[in-house]
């Protein structure tokens, strides 16, 4: 159905108030889902949301949503296909699925789908007068709607085309201001609402450089159209004020296709107890549109299997309503795959809803490497890997996890992860406290301190940064901004960032919750000391936060509890701790555990572990609620988690998908490969060729996992492949994107290089010790990769050496040709100058004596005279060009030029082969070769 649009001025009354509800619901729908019909089938009954309808006014509307339930366990929405009629249409009537009011009184709404019936019993009332237009939850309301305020338009720091709103509307103190006041009015014209500036530019009436915005059949143009036309009148005080939003269907819907559309409904709950359907005015965003996208109606529609959040907002108000899509898949058929935990049995019920089909376990040499890197940071030795290959026990790989847990690299490596967290840096702790604070992280990781202990020693830290390392986080987090900031994303797993300055535009912080948080903090005060580098922490007497927009002074708050009334102790940290790792805290548990979770499976159940949000679900909810739970019961143990994660079939299956989980990058079927971190690579490489790196004037041994700072030693390598500068706390610091100065790194670069021509390393030494090739060969792949190598790589391999061995007279040969080239190019830019300057001297001869020479020249050498001769030999002597007056006569280019050919020339005989050269060249490839494998690369 097409709509156009009308030019019948509407004045206001009690008809345009129904005409504007008339259009608002004719809006035609014409998507995918229209198009797709729905089986209807025979369901064993259905219901209908809400129950009942209230509408108390002339503006008041109400979405159906009709629900059949199956006898075998299935749902469905039915709303498009359901008949709806009205038992006394002069009380009200139906667009579609939408109630309307019409006349005081009670009617009902028979809801019929197949042979089910379920009437809805309808009470109207207040329809006498017309209902007014809120400004608030109407004119802000409909400005949400058309996204006129957000951060992209007008509701940026500084407006566009010189309008500026709030941003979604979350100060309407200054939108009563630009709205109604400034510009002298100018926007909103009371006496011809449709000729407001405020209309006309959306509409493209008016020249708008945000484009066509809104429609008069859309509802938010009739709110403001009719709230102009009443003069734009304010909200009375006493008016209600919304308290809450109810979305339906709530979260756990599950929708097989065909049956994959589903109807939201969105009702506001008001301080007086009255309830609003505000369906049509919500906005609404998809967590995932791969998995489900949603119109601007609330009509969602499944496009592909999986977990999609709807966020629905309205104002400052955001709920979110988890769908979960799933289809048949052909071929498809559950393998009831072994279970080693809880970890496994959620995952499993997990992909057996979405039909993903996981795949096998690992292989022993990839478990290995894999567990090495993730639990310790570095590769095996080889001893350590042969021995493990060799162990024919069922538990070796448990022993192994627990074994690794307990080496003292555990600790060094996980202290870097922190390290990362807490941003430890020489920058920003000095010298002195940063190897202070990196011993208190890994002391505290080795001796296996309670997680909740560990976060409160750092939140309630005071005295000295040196004497108490912990105190060193008020170093970092160096104000009470940064406190908040900092403490709630890495404890909470939230960036409140946006909140600061107004309230979040897409969860439920608001700005007040930022500084209620942050009375928690301000009177944490940090001062100089006159020892070099130390900075004393202490809690003054008084301080509090003002809020900067309101003005008024905030108690603090706490997340789900709200504000804290008459705080007893000055240090009110204690109090934030205290309720950070209590009982009442849903999140500080989940955080950690899905930290851990990200560490070892290179994405979190939430990801980014550190963005928890209504709009970024988890993908596993029921896993991360067990591994909190788990964490809990167990005090906080960290190497409990780690354990559990470590020893499931989920961690140790193979990263080879199958035909049923090749398209799954987030439900955990298979093993993601990622890239080594920077700090992993390094010491990989220094394992391989057994050519340790020496960090400045750290001890000897110390290896990239285990630097306490990033700027103690500037190292390129590491830097170029993603060693975070520990200048945010975010985890997005720390990159593994690809980038060219990696490639030239691995191709060319002067670690490898250096490090494959050193006499010392792996397969010199080997060499040196006149093991065999074959023997070298395998070493070299035990070093890498964890295993030896195959029957192709190993005959690869030879064949490669022989290759070599044949090359050495040719190579010789090669130089010398090479030589001779450039020594070629040597001599023509010598003749080159040597040339001009005997034009310049046959300048300088007597034109005489030319003339006679030139004679001399003609005449045939046996007829020449003694005077021919004679001038002759003059000629040339005053010709003759020395060695050494082309050197002087070089111009800077043609000495830069002859230097660098000369170096070049004096270098290659360097690299010609001697006996035995061919064969350290041949294994300097293997080796190289090695080093580029994605399996060195990857940590699969």
């Amino acid at each position: 159905m097409e709509l156009k649009e009308t030019s019948m001025q509407v004045t206001f009354s009690k008809t345009a108030v129904g005409l504007w509800i008339l259009l608002s619901v004719l809006v035609a729908r014409v998507d995918a889902a229209d198009l797709l019909p729905i089986a209807v089938g025979e369901p064993a009954r259905i219901e209908v949301f809400p129950a009942q309808v209230e509408l108390a006014g002339t503006r008041q509307r109400q979405q159906l949503v009709v629900t059949g339930f199956y006898a075998d366990g299935a749902m469905q929405d039915l709303t498009r296909a359901a008949t709806f009629a009205v038992a006394n249409e002069a009380n009200a009537s139906l667009q579609g699925s939408v109630v309307l009011p019409k006349a005081n009184g009670e009617t009902e709404i028979m809801v019929t789908v197949a042979n089910q019936q379920v009437a809805v019993p309808v009470k109207i009332s207040n329809q006498e007068t017309p209902e007014r237009v809120s400004f608030e939850y109407g004119a802000l309301v409909a400005l949400s709607k058309q996204g006129c305020n957000a951060g992209a338009c007008h509701g940026s720091p500084s407006g566009k085309g010189g309008f500026r709103l709030s941003l979604r509307a979350f100060d309407p103190e200054l939108d009563k201001l630009t709205l109604i006041r400034e510009d002298y009015g100018r926007r909103t014209n009371p006496l011809d609402p449709a000729s407001s500036l405020l209309l006309l530019k959306p509409l493209m009436k008016s020249p708008h450089g945000g484009g066509l915005k809104i429609h008069k059949y859309d509802p938010a143009y009739q709110l403001l159209h009719d709230w102009i036309g009443e003069g734009c009148r304010l909200d009375p005080p006493e008016a209600a004020r919304c308290v809450k939003i109810e979305v339906f269907p709530p979260s756990g819907r599950l929708l097989q296709r065909p049956a994959h559309t589903q109807q939201m409904c969105v009702l506001a709950h008001f301080s007086d107890g009255s309830v609003k359907d505000v369906t049509d005015v919500a906005v609404y965003t998809s967590s995932d549109v791969e998995v489900a996208d949603v119109d601007e109606h609330g009509l969602v529609v499944g496009q592909d299997r999986g977990e999609a959040a709807i966020i629905v907002r309205y104002l400052e108000f955001i709920e979110s309503s988890f769908i979960t899509f799933v289809k048949d898949i052909e071929g498809y058929e559950w393998s009831n795959p072994q279970t080693n935990n809880y970890v496994d049995e959620h995952v499993d019920a997990k992909l057996q809803q979405l039909k993903y089909l996981p795949s096998g376990l690992c292989a022993d040499e990839e478990f290995l490497r894999r567990v090495y890197l993730d639990v310790i940071g570095i590769l095996p030795n080889i001893a350590e890997t042969e021995a493990f290959l060799a162990d024919k026990a069922a538990d070796k790989r448990a022993r192994l996890i627990d074994s690794l847990l307990e080496r003292p690299e555990y600790s060094k490596f996980w202290a870097l992860k922190w390290g990362d967290l807490l941003r430890l840096t020489n920058g920003q702790v000095g010298n002195d406290g940063v190897y202070k604070y990196h011993r208190w992280i890994e002391r505290a990781i080795r001796d296996n301190v309670p997680y909740d202990e560990f976060a409160r020693e750092l939140l309630t830290a005071t005295g000295s940064s040196l004497s108490n390392p912990p105190a060193n986080f008020y170093r970092t987090a160096s104000d009470t901004n940064d406190c908040v900031e900092t403490i709630s994303q890495v404890f909470l797993g939230s960036r409140l960032q946006c909140a600061k300055c107004h309230n979040h535009p897409f969860e439920r912080w608001t700005q007040d919750n930022y500084y209620g948080m942050a009375a928690f903090f301000n009177r944490v005060q940090r001062k100089k000391t006159v020892r070099q580098n130390e900075t004393f922490v202490y809690v003054a007497r008084s301080g509090e936060v003002t809020q900067p927009r309101t003005g008024k002074q905030m108690k603090p708050w706490l997340p789900l509890a709200g504000d804290v009334d008459n705080p007893d102790s000055n240090d009110r940290r204690q109090i934030f701790a205290t309720w950070l790792t209590g009982e009442k805290n849903p999140f500080f548990a989940k955080i950690e555990v899905n930290r851990l979770w990200s560490h070892l499976l290179g994405r979190g159940i939430v990801d980014p572990p550190d963005d928890f949000r209504e709009s970024n679900p988890p993908s596993n909810a029921a896993l991360l609620e067990a591994l909190a739970d788990d964490f809990v019961a167990h005090k906080f143990d960290r190497k409990h988690i780690i354990r559990t994660i470590l020893n499931s079939r989920t961690y140790q299956a193979s990263f080879q998908t199958n035909d049923f989980n090749q398209e799954d990058i987030k439900y955990f079927s298979h093993y993601e490969p990622r890239l080594l971190s920077a700090e992993q690579l390094l010491d990989a490489i220094c394992h391989v060729t057994n050519l340790p790196e020496q960090f400045g004037p750290l001890p000897a041994g110390t290896k990239a996992t285990q630097l306490p700072a990033p700027d103690l030693v500037k190292h390129e390598f590491l830097k170029i492949f993603g060693q975070p500068e520990r200048q945010t706390v975010c985890a997005c610091e720390r990159t593994s994107e690809s980038n060219l100065g990696m490639a030239i790194q691995f191709f060319n670069g002067p670690l490898i290089y250096n490090k494959l021509r050193d006499g010392n390393n792996r397969f010199r030494k080997l060499m040196a010790a006149t093991k065999s090739d074959e023997e070298v060969i395998t070493q070299l792949h035990l070093a890498a990769v964890n295993r030896r190598p195959t029957d192709v790589e190993l005959q690869s391999c030879l064949k490669h050496l022989q290759t070599k061995l044949a090359e050495l007279p040719q190579h010789n040969a090669n130089i010398d040709a090479e030589i001779a080239t450039l020594t070629s190019q040597v001599k023509q830019l010598q003749d080159g100058v040597r040339a001009r300057l005997m034009t310049g001297k046959l300048e300088a001869v007597p034109e005489v004596m030319r003339g006679d020479t030139q004679k001399a020249i003609a005449t045939p050498a046996d007829k020449r005279s003694e005077v021919d001769k004679y001038l002759l030999g003059k000629f040339a002597e005053a010709l003759a060009v020395s060695d050494e007056e082309v050197t002087k006569a070089l111009s800077d280019e043609e000495k830069k030029t002859l230097e660098s050919v000369n170096k070049q020339i004096a270098e290659l005989p360097k690299k010609k082969w001697k006996p035995g050269d061919d064969r350290v060249v041949a294994f300097e490839d293997i080796c190289w070769a090695l080093l580029n494998t994605n399996e060195f690369l990857f940590q699969h």
